[in-house]
Formats: C-alpha cells, sequence, structure tokens
C-alpha cells in the first residue's frame, strides 16, 4: 500500500453529503418495492380489467423486463449525460407511469404503465448507485453508505408486499401506484438542490448499436431462466436461453474492440471489479432461490392468509437491515477477503438451518431465512462497494449497471435452478406416496405443484382431500430441504472462492489513515469532482 504521508487524504461527506443520500434512497425503496407491489392488488385488478391469464402474467413480469433489459444501457447514458440528469428523467417517467397505471382502465394500459415503470426504475437505479460511489470518496464512508443501501433495497422488497394489503385494506388498487407520485415529486424537488450532477468529461460517442444488443442478451436469458423457474425446462426455453447467450457473445465482442464501447474496457483490469460481479451474482442467485421457497411455505404449507404471511416475511428483514452496515464496519478492522468469505460461511448456516424445516416449523424457516440473508447481504454490499471502488468515478454508472444486471441474472438463475431442484424432489416423492384412487386429471394436478394439490384436496370427500394435502405438504418440504443443501454446498465453495479472489485487497481504510482508493483506482480528477 503506498505510504499515507504521499497521499492527500480525498474529502469526507458533510451533512449535505448524507442528507442527499437520505433523498437518493427513496428511488431505491420504490423501485424495489414495486417488484412486490401487486401481490395482494392482483385479485382486485382481475375483478376490474378482466386480464388473460396471458396478461395478468405480463402485468406482473413485465416491469422486471424492461428493468433488467435496460440496466446496461441506462448505466452507460447516465456516465455521459450526466447522473443527476437521467435520476430526474427516470423520477419523472416514474411518476408518469405510476398515474398511468394507477388509473389504467384496461389490461393492456396496465401493462404499457407498467413497462414504464421498468423503463424508469433501469435508470434509477444505476444512476442512485452511482451517485453514491461520487458523493462519498472517503473509503470509510462509502462503505457505510453501500451498507444502507444494500440493506434498504432487501428490506424494500419485503416492504412492499405488506404495503400494498394495507393500502388496499382502505382504498382501490390503483392507491398501491399512487404512492410513488408524492415521492417523486419530493425528489424532483430536493435532488438538484442536494446532489451535484457527475458525469464522465469525455465518453465519446453513444453506441446505439448496442443498445438492441445488450437487450437481445438480457431479456431472453431472464425470460428463459423464470419461465423454467415456474413451468420447468422445456425446448423452446432452453432456446430462449441458448439465443440471449449467442447475443451476448456479439455483444460482448463488440465491447472489445470498439473504443467508444457501452461498457469500457477500463473496468475490467484489475481483478476486483470483475470478481465482485462475478461474487454478486452468486448471492443473487442464492436469495432469490431460497425466497422462492420461503413464500411458497408460509402461504402453502403452513396456509397463512397472504397478508399474515407477508407480515412474518419482514420478521428476516429486520436483522438483515442490519447486517450490511455491520459489515462494513468489520470490513474496517479486518481484511474484507475474510469477510466476504464469512458472509458466504453465515449464508451457508442459514441454508443448513432451512435442511431442518418440518411442515410445522415456522420458525426455524424465519431463523434461516434471517441467518441467510445476514450472511448474503454482507456480501452484496461489500462486493458492491469493492466493485465501485475498483472502477474509475467517471465510469461509475456503467460499473452501478453491471453490478444489477449480475443481480438480476442470478435472481433469475437461483430461482429456476433450486426451483427445478426441489420440483424434481416433489414430483418424485408424488409418484411414490400419492394416495391410490386419485383420477389421472387429479393426480397430474398433485404432481405439478403444492398449489394444485390444495384445490384437488378440496374437491375430495372426507379424509381423502387431508391425506393429499399432506402428502404434498411432505413433498414440498423435501424439496426444499435438498435445495437447502445445494445452496449450503454453493455457498461454502464460494466462501472459498471469495477467499481466493479478493486475497490481498485489505480492509477498507478510513480517511485519516490515508486514501487506499488512491493507490489502487486512480482516477480522473475531473470525473471525481462535482460537474459545476
Amino acid at each position: 500500500m503506498t505510504n499515507s504521508a504521499a497521499c492527500t487524504p480525498l474529502p469526507r461527506a458533510g451533512r449535505r453529503e448524507w442528507t442527499a443520500f437520505v433523498v437518493l434512497l427513496l428511488p431505491l425503496l420504490l423501485v424495489s418495492m414495486d417488484v412486490s407491489v401487486l401481490y395482494f392488488a392482483i385479485p382486485a385488478i382481475s375483478r376490474e380489467l378482466d386480464p388473460s391469464s396471458t396478461q395478468q402474467l405480463w402485468i406482473f413480469d413485465i416491469y422486471a423486463f424492461a428493468l433488467a433489459g435496460l440496466l446496461i444501457t441506462m448505466g452507460s447514458l447516465g456516465d455521459r449525460i450526466g447522473r443527476r440528469r437521467l435520476l430526474l428523467m427516470g423520477a419523472t417517467a416514474f411518476g408518469i407511469a405510476s398515474m398511468a397505471a394507477a388509473y389504467a382502465q384496461s389490461a393492456e394500459m396496465l401493462i404499457a404503465a407498467r413497462a414504464l415503470l421498468g423503463i424508469g426504475g433501469a435508470t434509477l437505479m444505476p444512476s442512485t448507485l452511482a451517485l453514491v460511489r461520487n458523493l462519498f470518496q472517503d473509503d470509510k464512508q462509502r462503505t457505510r453508505a453501500i451498507g444502507i443501501w444494500s440493506g434498504a433495497m432487501a428490506g424494500g422488497i419485503a416492504l412492499g408486499s405488506v404495503m400494498s394489503g394495507l393500502m388496499l385494506n382502505h382504498f382501490w388498487w390503483g392507491s398501491v401506484f399512487l404512492v410513488n407520485v408524492p415521492a417523486m415529486l419530493l425528489l424532483l424537488v430536493l435532488v438538484p438542490v442536494l446532489v451535484p450532477e457527475f458525469k464522465d468529461p469525455a465518453p465519446g460517442r453513444f453506441d446505439l448499436l448496442s443498445v438492441p444488443l445488450s437487450m437481445a442478451a438480457v431479456l431472453p436469458v431472464v425470460y428463459g431462466l423464470k419461465e423454467i423457474a415456474a413451468d420447468g425446462w422445456s425446448p423452446v426455453r432452453a432456446l430462449f436461453i441458448t439465443g440471449g447467450l449467442a447475443v451476448g457473445w456479439v455483444f460482448v465482442q463488440r465491447q472489445r474492440s470498439r473504443p467508444d464501447a457501452m461498457i469500457s474496457r477500463s473496468l475490467f483490469r484489475g481483478r476486483v471489479f470483475g470478481s465482485g460481479i462475478a461474487l454478486n451474482t452468486v448471492a443473487a442467485f442464492t436469495i432469490m432461490g431460497s425466497a422462492y421457497f420461503t413464500t411458497q411455505y408460509l402461504q402453502s404449507v403452513l396456509g397463512l392468509g397472504t397478508m399474515e404471511a407477508a407480515l412474518w416475511s419482514l420478521a428476516p428483514s429486520l436483522a438483515i437491515g442490519v447486517a450490511a452496515p455491520t459489515a462494513g464496519a468489520v470490513a474496517q478492522r479486518v481484511d474484507r477477503a475474510y469477510v466476504v468469505a464469512a458472509g458466504f460461511l453465515v449464508g451457508a448456516a442459514g441454508f443448513a438451518i432451512l435442511i431442518l424445516t418440518g411442515t410445522d416449523t415456522l420458525w426455524i424457516v424465519l431463523a434461516g431465512a434471517a441467518v441467510m440473508g445476514c450472511g448474503i447481504v454482507t456480501v452484496m454490499a461489500l462486493v458492491s462497494d469493492m466493485a465501485l471502488a475498483a472502477a474509475p468515478a467517471e465510469k461509475a454508472g456503467s460499473a452501478a449497471s453491471l453490478l444489477e444486471t449480475g443481480q438480476e441474472f442470478g435472481g433469475a438463475l437461483g430461482m429456476a435452478v433450486l426451483g427445478s431442484v426441489g420440483a424434481a424432489v416433489y414430483r418424485r416423492d408424488i409418484a411414490d406416496a400419492a394416495p391410490a384412487g386419485l383420477s389421472g386429471e387429479a393426480l397430474n394436478m398433485v404432481r405439478e405443484t403444492l398449489g394444485g394439490a390444495s384445490v384437488v384436496s378440496q374437491q375430495l370427500p372426507g379424509g381423502a382431500g387431508q391425506e393429499v394435502l399432506e402428502v404434498a405438504r411432505e413433498a414440498f418440504v423435501h424439496g426444499m430441504q435438498i435445495a437447502a443443501a445445494g445452496g449450503a454446498a454453493l455457498l461454502a465453495a464460494a466462501a472459498v472462492l471469495a477467499a481466493l479472489l479478493l486475497r490481498g485487497t485489505g480492509r477498507t481504510v478510513p480517511a485519516e489513515e490515508g486514501s487506499a482508493a488512491q493507490a489502487t483506482a486512480p482516477t480522473d480528477a475531473r470525473a471525481a469532482a462535482p460537474v459545476p
């Protein structure tokens, strides 16, 4: 490490920067909440707008698809036109789309509004994280801020479904979208006052052809993985994934050969940035894969109502919200490679707890989810901080968008892989233990999903229905246990990988000890400073 006496400490953030940071948490919370805000609203939407089954799926999924497909484009655009400007444009679009969704008169109008919400979300997510990177130049403060940012993002997803239920108890279904409007108006007023502009002083031309290439690479893969998670493997879904990967290869080759590439090669000059994206993707894989089971467990195995299940799901979030800032504090005293590895091991311990799940073990599931979430959020906060610190300040938008795109891939892959493992175990157990006397159609429904078994159980007389439901619940829990064992093994391997990939990165260095960032990630002074 460079002698601290030879380095000029980078400026520490003051009250203005921390106030700006609080304002930047607003769009983060709203974008993450919009992932789950429709959980309670969909029955009311179905009554009012009468969407077909396909339209209902698109009402749910179009938001995530638009968000994932445009993250890379919006991150690069923010570096060129200014991250604050892009944030304000996204906030405007998000607010308008929220109004359109709230007062949608048809399923088609709601799908279009949700797509615009996804486009707005794709501008907000990388802009906020990139601005955090620019506002906090001191390592210690930046690590703390990104820890809070990661905790807020995880909490927002859990909070969305609860807020949706509370709003629907008092207002009509459109109210779940109108909540966004005052927050976005507040953002439009405060951001120009509190947040300075940051952008790349020499960005080069914007590569328009890379926009459709990046979308054609991301969207088919995410779509295929989500479909596999929902309905199992099929040649068509595999073809979507293969096609997306093929376009992705073309996109990468274009980025490697062009001087004005959308993704700058300078991001990958050191091993830390690429390692951070890979480890972040693994973390998203496991946390979304576990959520696939725990949410179904609360409702379909324990039989909790949707609102009650949403409230219980908040319990692990309380511990998770504390984990990331705590990990940042520990990283000031211990080599970050070991803290990240420890986070993966804590996550593995959480999965190990989930292996103990039975058909009536609420507290075991909540404890496992809390422990696993604490470990994974620790990983995501620290590797995000390390990757952003390693990236040139003028490329912070692109860096943030790549991190978040990796999370989208990891989450979709986690649900597909772990969900497929659980489904395979479930179907095998049902084939071995299904009660005799079921019709062919009823047996097929029971074999497909636990939800299908619940429907069949209600149609059977006497104790036959309860027997079917008990067999299905035990089969689902067995699949959950096997998937949890696989998740634990993956995280244990990831802990070893993290220790190897991140070795020598050291601990987070406070400003008074000198700026490690100056020694490890030189940046253009013009890009690190606000634009007048």
